[in-house]
């Protein structure tokens, strides 16, 4: 697997890609800006990129526009982006084109190392990953729309597919058996209007419905 990462913080830039290195994963190119994502992204073509919301030079949201930018170029390329505070607007607009392969972490998740290279590894598989400090700000804020439908236990396991958690790994979470989780997520699919097709990510386009698209 190759990645690109784009942080303006040279420590933390060199931290990431020993943890990526350490994980079994390449690191193609390692950046400080968004144009040289973009450039990066267009030329190594990588599995996954790891990018700062905020890098130079007004240190504002140039990481989130210059991934949107390399994903417009590059098409599905998997992103993951890293921010200090929780903005799930950022977590919105990046999921807006419903083809997955979208994360959204706190800088802090890096330092819990095993999840952080799960999550890695499922942005670059197509998945999604969001922060659980990101989901559980949209359960406050989800009264009303659609997903205020859903029973206590469906936006539990709603919640934990945000958070990009396989059916076994919810089952796990839940401690319930995979059969329940999969009746479950049939039970969200049906309320959320998300009828089966081989063209749509069902599991994205529910986490879309969960941030109130």
């Amino acid at each position: 697997m190759k990645a690109v990462i784009a942080e303006d913080l040279v420590l933390l830039r060199d931290a990431i890609v020993r943890l990526l290195h350490e994980g079994g994963i390449e690191v193609v190119a390692a950046v400080g800006d968004g144009d040289a994502l973009v450039a990066a992204i267009e030329e190594h073509r990588p599995d996954v990129a790891i990018v700062d919301v905020r890098l130079p030079p007004t240190q504002h949201d140039e990481g989130l526009r210059a991934a949107l930018e390399a994903r417009r170029r590059v098409p599905g390329v998997p992103i993951l982006i890293l921010s200090q505070a929780v903005e799930e607007s950022y977590a919105t607009e990046l999921l807006a084109d419903g083809a997955g392969a979208i994360g959204y972490l706190l800088k802090d998740r890096i330092a819990e190392v095993r999840e952080f290279l799960g999550a890695v590894r499922r942005v670059a598989a197509g998945g999604t990953a969001l922060d659980p400090e990101v989901v559980a700000q949209l359960i406050v804020k989800s009264r009303s729309h659609p997903v205020a439908e859903l029973t206590p236990r469906e936006r539990e396991v709603l919640a934990l597919m945000a958070e990009g958690r396989s059916n076994a790994a919810i089952a796990a979470t839940l401690g319930v058996s995979d059969g329940a989780v999969e009746k479950h997520v049939s039970s969200i699919f049906g309320k959320l209007g998300l009828v089966a097709s081989d063209n749509d990510h069902r599991r994205v386009l529910a986490v879309l419905a969960f941030l109130g698209r």
